[in-house]
């Protein structure tokens, strides 16, 4: 690591000395180079008993996947396959919403939460989600504001994917997405790649109460259907790491998903493999939609599939405290993927450090 970013790694141990940190991995590029890359504390066990996070270790980033979900058919628009202003049903006829698809992808939909009470067994139904969403009542008329689709955002994308292309999204993301730009990321993970995960654990034990919000409220009806996934057991489970819950659930390493964004900070180019056309990455990064959000309670910037924030720069978070970005004005990418579930406060302050030196 160069010098000038001694500060973000001084930061980085401070937060594992401390115990704010118990494991993670955060890697920068800038400049249109890898700068930073830092793996801490344990993937499973806690403490020097634990095994250490290593380079190519996995773990379940939340919201993160959104975006990367969303580039799946992202990429089918700039094939010209499908139209971001069709309606739904052009390529999904059971679908009953009259969304169109930019709406789906700029969390304008109307659909922000699973519509039907089901177990955590059905996160591996795909059928069974993606039909409940099919013929669900819209909550607002599609695009006249937004709310998070948080657990249904990889349904409805991810159908859209396969409805036009005939594979799920974790297999289209596999083949035409990580393979070529060499990303260690995906969804629905092999038993191979189960076994490089971290486990998830609890920083605060009254982390996914806070997470859920009010009992019936938009939000914990968005996050709590189906249930288990704030629940350890089923987080760290073959059933969630073996599903495709796209827009919760992709597994990822810290590497993987700054040189995505690498990638998509250079206008659709890495290492000479051009996937995504300048004039798609520009649509995609551009607001789509500026105003109140009903499940994050706040007002939000939505692109086609991330959150675009005042100072320019676009990306996700995920609840538990992964995020990753591209920040244009200043030339970096930036990717955190944690197991200690907790707020962001960790990711302001390695952001601080970073700020400081550039």
């Amino acid at each position: 690591m160069h010098a000038r970013f001694a500060p973000v790694r001084d930061c980085f141990h401070d937060l594992l000395a401390s115990g704010r940190e118990t494991g993670a991995a955060l890697t920068i590029w800038y400049d249109g180079q890898p700068v930073v890359d830092l793996t801490g504390g344990s993937r499973r066990g806690q403490g020097a008993g634990g095994e250490p996070w290593l380079p190519d270790t996995l773990v379940n980033v939340y919201s993160v996947g959104k975006p990367v979900a969303a580039l799946c058919l992202l990429l089918l628009v700039d094939r010209g396959t499908v139209d971001l202003d069709a309606p739904v049903d052009r390529y999904w006829p059971e679908f009953h919403t009259p969304a169109t698809v930019r709406q789906v992808l700029s969390h304008t939909a109307g659909l922000p939460a699973f519509p039907v009470p089901r177990p955590a067994a059905a996160i591996a139904d795909w059928t069974l989600l993606t039909g409940d969403l099919a013929t669900a009542d819209p909550e607002w008329s599609p695009g006249t504001v937004a709310g998070e689709h948080a657990w249904t955002y990889g349904h409805l994308v991810g159908e859209l994917v396969r409805r036009v292309d005939g594979r799920t999204v974790g297999r289209f993301l596999a083949e035409e997405v990580t393979d070529r730009w060499q990303l260690d990321l995906g969804f629905g993970l092999t038993e191979a790649d189960q076994l490089r995960c971290a486990d998830l654990r609890y920083g605060d034990p009254g982390w996914p109460t806070r997470a859920l919000g009010e009992p019936g409220s938009m939000r914990a009806r968005a996050m709590g259907n189906p249930v288990g996934g704030l629940d350890l057991a089923v987080l760290n489970s073959p059933l969630w790491r073996g599903a495709e819950m796209p827009a919760v659930n992709l597994h990822a390493s810290a590497s993987g998903l700054a040189r995505l964004y690498a990638g998509l900070l250079a206008g659709g180019v890495l290492d000479g493999v051009r996937l995504f056309s300048p004039d798609l990455v520009a649509e995609a990064t551009r607001v789509q939609y500026d105003g109140p959000d009903l499940v994050l309670d706040r007002d939000a910037h939505w692109t086609l599939g991330m959150q675009w924030e005042p100072d320019g720069s676009w990306g996700m978070g995920g609840i538990g405290g992964s995020s990753a970005w591209a920040d244009p004005e200043r030339g970096y990418t930036f990717a955190y993927a944690t197991a200690h579930l907790a707020e962001h406060d960790r990711v302001d302050e390695l952001v601080e450090a970073l700020h400081s030196v550039l």
